[in-house]
């Protein structure tokens, strides 16, 4: 099987300072089939997502106000070229006062599957992420990613993928 390389942009999600977003559009390079037919595989992938943020709900289970063991989760939608490809939902447990937060996220892609990734919440706006698994299409993703907020309820997440 041979390595090729496909470029996807697609949208996606993540938490920042306690609130989560991302960013979505979708275009494919080109890619070959494993054997099974469900998808590349052998192949590098990255992903892009538009995505549009839904207000965060926050619990405040420490001690009054941002401390630690309070959990921020979200639920947000994404984008390629304008359409809506997907949603993203997570949940962050707030580690200090300061909003510092350790977080987890699964993206649901339309028909495709799912991609899962981890990332510690915190300023600046551009996050790094770890990818730690998938479903469907995606069951063997590994590789990361970086969430670049933009302050507007949107953001640019870009998911660098090995599936094997």
């Amino acid at each position: 099987m041979s390595k090729t390389a496909r470029v996807l942009t697609v949208g996606a999600t993540l938490v920042a300072s306690a609130l989560v977003a991302g960013a979505a559009t979708a275009s494919a390079t080109s890619g070959t089939s494993d054997e099974d037919g469900d998808g590349p595989r052998g192949h590098e992938v990255t992903l892009r997502f538009d995505v549009e943020t839904s207000p965060f709900t926050y619990t405040d289970l420490g001690q009054p106000g941002p401390s630690a063991a309070d959990v921020i989760v979200f639920h947000d939608r994404l984008f390629a070229d304008g359409r809506e490809v997907g949603h993203e939902v997570g949940s962050c447990v707030v580690v200090e006062p300061s909003g510092l937060s350790n977080c987890t996220a699964v993206v649901t892609l339309d028909g495709q599957g799912t991609i899962t990734y981890a990332f510690e919440n915190a300023p600046p706006p551009e996050k790094a992420l770890a990818v730690t698994g998938g479903s469907g299409m995606y069951r063997t993703a590994r590789g990361d990613g970086s969430f670049v907020e933009s302050g507007q309820g949107t953001g640019v997440l870009t998911l660098s993928l090995v599936l094997r």
